[in-house]
């Protein structure tokens, strides 16, 4: 392609900061068409965002000759369905974390991908943010040795939606809607950032609850996996704890120290070894999935591949199936 003219369909909170905006920003990439169930949202988003045409039906938008590229930012459960259509109308598709409802439905996009020749990329823009490649950066160069565990430890209270008698729950609470629950929504980015910088989880099991009731989907996981290399895990994740008991810190155990830092939260790094203390500090960018849009379009005109595409993207699903599956 000389020029990436993308079409989104869903464009909901998402789009608004972290991605919509980007892709008017890099260059050889134009957003030209958003699509919304809702005609009043649809049409409100393409005047606030300066997008030349609005729709309410995902085919019209994926059929607009002026598109050839497809950025899908609707729930899970619909993440196949339009991704399959985009592929099948042979135009590339970025389609929103987690991949789709199950890692089965991420198998058949990535076979329809296959059988027509179209990429497909997933929106774990983690692998491009340079607060995440300076953590990569600090492992390949073996400055805390060989790496030999991972712990992960994510606490979280419960969303204001989510409490009292009038609660109303999101689609993220929902499975039949997200595939799980907020575990699903935040550990793929925690598991997807491991596997690129320490290579492909072999096993991984857990038992996953729901324990205050709040909703249908768990709210609480406990995890182990191990990696082909050898480096073993463990994680914890709770989302029903009081404020004062907030935690995002995941640390890399290596033979000569170890690497602090959050997914989340924060911005900082903090390397330890025998010899060095050390603390990074480094921002997220204004539109977080720029870097990640930026190496897409790339690819998509011909340069350096993306790091995120549908094969590593369903291998998380995969990840986060078998975690849960008790």
């Amino acid at each position: 392609m000389e020029q990436v003219n993308w079409g989104i369909i869903g464009c909901g909170d998402v789009t608004e900061v972290k991605s919509g905006p980007a892709f008017a920003k890099i260059e050889k990439s134009q957003l030209v068409a958003v699509m919304r169930r809702d005609a009043e949202k649809a049409a409100d988003y393409a005047q606030r965002h300066h997008v030349q045409k609005w729709y309410v039906d995902a085919e019209a938008l994926i059929n607009d000759p002026d598109i050839n590229a497809i950025y899908v930012a609707t729930p899970p459960d619909s993440h196949a369905d339009y991704a399959i259509r985009a592929m099948r109308a042979g135009k590339p598709v970025y389609v929103e974390k987690p991949m789709a409802l199950t890692y089965a439905e991420c198998e058949a996009m990535n076979r329809v991908s296959q059988e027509t020749g179209v990429p497909l990329f997933v929106a774990f823009y983690r692998r491009a943010l340079p607060y995440f490649l300076k953590i990569k950066e600090l492992v390949d160069q073996q400055v805390i040795g060989d790496i030999r565990y991972v712990h992960i430890q994510l606490n979280k209270d419960p969303q204001a939606n989510e409490l009292g008698d009038q609660a109303q729950p999101g689609w993220r609470v929902s499975p039949d809607v997200s595939g799980g629950g907020h575990f699903h929504d935040l550990a793929s980015h925690q598991f997807d950032f491991l596997e690129f910088i320490l290579g492909p989880i072999k096993a991984a099991s857990g038992i996953a609850r729901n324990q205050a009731g709040l909703y249908q989907a768990d709210d609480i996981v406990v995890a182990n996996f191990e990696f082909e290399s050898g480096v073993l895990g463990t994680g914890n994740w709770c989302f029903t704890v009081n404020k004062e008991q907030r935690l995002d810190e995941t640390q890399l155990i290596g033979s000569k120290g170890k690497i602090t830092f959050a997914f989340f939260e924060k911005f900082h790094i903090k390397l330890e070894t025998e010899t060095v203390v050390e603390d990074f500090t480094i921002p997220f960018p204004e539109h977080v999935q720029q870097p990640l849009i930026q190496r897409i379009v790339d690819e998509l005109c011909g340069g350096d591949k993306s790091p995120s595409t549908g094969e590593t993207g369903a291998r998380t699903s995969r990840i986060l199936d078998q975690i849960t599956a008790s």
